[in-house]
């Protein structure tokens, strides 16, 4: 069966850059969709009727495709890899990979590893077409990063300076593959304190973070902001492992204290987000500046289980602290659906007994961890007891 969707990627510099299957398929079209500035690169040889997307543009990606009457394939041209967060994948979830036809061009960031002279596979892609410029943030590596418009570089640039990272090598590439390409490099922190003003719309950012600080296991404590309600490394890293981010979930941290456990989801797999509820506007703050610091997408929330209501259904839940607030564990199990995993810790003895009841009812898993620390005695060391904390488990 013929595609009923043919997506053609088309880079800065038109028809001239184009295989002779893409030319081909733009020339037999009756109606191609796309921005103006992809359709502005179109030549006279394109006889078909021109549309542009309009804003927002999901309703009419929706109702592109008439599944019942058969006609020629509708046209959309979309720039460089349509695959590679672009329109391409967009209409491929809508209707099925049977239904589109995609010709990619080379992309951005192919073209930007080339530039910069990096090997793609070492290379990670960050979208800022739709996210918040603190996910961008990293501890080290290097990444192109898809920016929303000319203002983008400027404003990942202040980011990093003020997360640290300053001193990260910052190269921002313009109309790439086009006959007035420019790439201009120096460092996060030149570019925030002087940004130019002219940076086309049609960007993206190459970035390699400094100072190299990535570890492969849970964070210190030391890089989060907290008044001493925080779910410590060691608890952290087995709360995690029942928790067990998969790529693209959300996790609610209910009684988030500092957000630890929300933020090191979020950097646990690609696309995890989170959201933190929290009653005290103090730690909302320090939420906040823990997930902008270090890169997480985490929407912070007032306390549970009142501000329940509106938000994103959750894959996994995890309770840091209000175990004893009535209604709260219930709340959370009737927003947990068939899949999804709660982890609840608790500190008190008060709390303890109410995740001792819920194991009775439901099952799920029960632990109990004790830990100790070396510290001095005299001239000598001791151990010194960490307080024990109860956990349950429970996998829907």
């Amino acid at each position: 069966m013929n595609a009923g969707i043919v997506v053609v990627g088309i880079g800065a510099d038109g028809m001239a850059g184009l295989s002779e299957e893409s030319r081909r398929e733009l020339r037999s079209a009756t109606v191609i969709h796309g921005s103006q500035r992809q359709l502005d690169l179109l030549d006279d040889t394109v006889s078909a009727q021109r549309r542009r997307w309009p804003s927002p543009m999901l309703p009419a990606l929706q109702c592109l495709l008439d599944p019942v009457a058969a006609g020629p394939p509708i046209h959309v041209v979309a720039s460089g890899d349509p695959l590679l967060h672009g329109v391409g994948g967009v209409l491929v979830r809508l209707y099925g990979p049977e239904q589109v036809r995609v010709l990619p061009h080379v992309s951005s960031v192919a073209l930007a590893c080339a530039r910069m002279g990096w090997s793609v596979q070492d290379t990670e892609v960050i979208s800022l077409l739709t996210a918040a410029l603190h996910t961008a943030v990293r501890r080290g590596g290097q990444a192109v990063v898809l920016s929303r418009d000319g203002a983008t570089p400027a404003g990942l640039a202040a980011v990093l300076t003020e997360t640290g990272r300053g001193a990260s090598e910052f190269a921002v590439l313009e109309r790439l593959g086009g006959p007035d390409e420019r790439v201009r490099r120096m460092s996060a922190e030149e570019w925030a304190t002087a940004a130019p003003g002219d940076v086309d719309d049609l960007n993206v950012v190459a970035v390699r973070f400094l100072p190299e600080g990535r570890v492969g296991h849970s964070l210190p404590d030391t890089l989060f902001a907290h008044d001493g309600q925080i779910t410590k490394q060691t608890m952290r890293a087995v709360t995690l492992a029942a928790l067990g981010p998969r790529p693209g979930e959300l996790l609610w941290d209910v009684g988030a204290g500092s957000g630890s456990v929300a933020v090191e989801w979020c950097l646990g797999a690609r696309g995890c987000r989170a959201v933190a509820f929290e009653d005290n506007a103090g730690r909302r703050e320090r939420i906040a500046a823990n997930s902008r610091a270090l890169g997480a997408d985490v929407q912070v929330r007032a306390g549970a289980p009142e501000a329940f209501t509106g938000a994103p259904a959750p894959d996994a839940i995890f309770v840091g602290g209000g175990l004893t607030t009535p209604g709260l564990l219930q709340a959370c199990l009737d927003r947990l659906g068939t899949g999804g995993r709660l982890a609840a810790n608790a500190v008190t003895v008060e709390s303890e007994a109410i995740l001792l009841q819920w194991y009775s009812k439901f099952g799920g898993e029960l632990r109990r961890f004790q830990h100790y620390r070396g510290e001095s005695l005299g001239a000598f060391t001791g151990w010194r007891p960490q307080m024990p904390i109860t956990q349950w488990v429970l996998n829907r």
